[in-house]
């Protein structure tokens, strides 16, 4: 097969994937817990440098997903279009997760698309695990990508964050901390405000939300962290 290149189809694609997929990797996967049930075993350090030899292209994209397979959906997240994307889209593919990998890599691409609030709002309601999560990862990511929006766009997700923090399932309570922290790193004026709800949750009787709370305490209160915003301020 010829190099990489941005004529390749999706079949070309998983051809690929397909041909330098090992074993080994498959079984590193698992030990990170990433479902691995339709993994051909190849790392993300061969996806990334493999998308950006292939380009965007949206109706491949729409392809690769189809395929099911897990390598082939991250390279359709790292190639998709979010511009091109439908909200009907997004939900179809969400309805898809099935581990915190193929989420917190979508989630980058949905964050991106001009409908990305109502996502956030959508699937926070939603009581799939996979899902819910990818509302969170979506609000970690923009928080740190989204450089254009302004502190209140992020300001008024805080009480997204408190109303979440006690779904005790693992993959969306580290999310639900994750936005947190991303949130309150964003900005000097940020920070105080994610640091008092993080310490409002660490005081909680509810055992998430108290994790939550004293994990956010304490890396929005590391001297480093304080530094580097102090740094940004001036």
């Amino acid at each position: 097969m010829a190099l990489p290149d941005p004529s390749w189809s999706a079949d070309d694609i998983v051809a690929h994937l397909r041909s330098i997929g090992t074993e080994e990797n498959r079984a590193g996967m698992a030990r990170f817990g990433i479902n691995t049930r339709s993994a051909l075993g190849v790392g993300n350090s061969d996806l990334r440098p493999l998308a950006r030899k292939l380009k965007k292209n949206h109706a491949r994209s729409l392809l690769l997903w189809e395929s099911g397979i897990r390598e082939a959906r991250l390279m359709a997240a790292f190639t998709g279009e979010p511009k091109k994307l439908d909200i009907g889209q997004c939900r179809r593919w969400a309805a898809d997760f099935d581990s915190w990998e193929i989420v917190d890599t979508v989630a980058d691409l949905f964050a991106e698309t001009p409908f990305w609030r109502e996502l956030i709002a959508e699937f926070a309601e939603d009581e799939r695990e996979f899902v819910r999560r990818t509302a969170f990862a979506m609000l970690a990511w923009g928080a740190v990508h989204l450089k254009k929006e302004p502190d209140a766009t992020f300001l008024v997700y805080l009480p997204l964050i408190e109303k979440h923090a006690s779904d005790p399932r693992n993959f969306v309570r580290k999310a639900v901390n994750w936005a947190l922290r991303q949130i309150g790193k964003r900005s000097t004026a940020l920070h105080a405000h994610a640091l008092a709800l993080a310490g409002k949750l660490a005081a909680s009787s509810d055992k998430a939300a108290r994790w939550i709370g004293k994990d956010a305490v304490r890396e929005l209160s590391d001297a480093k962290q304080l530094e580097r915003l102090a740094a940004a301020k001036t």
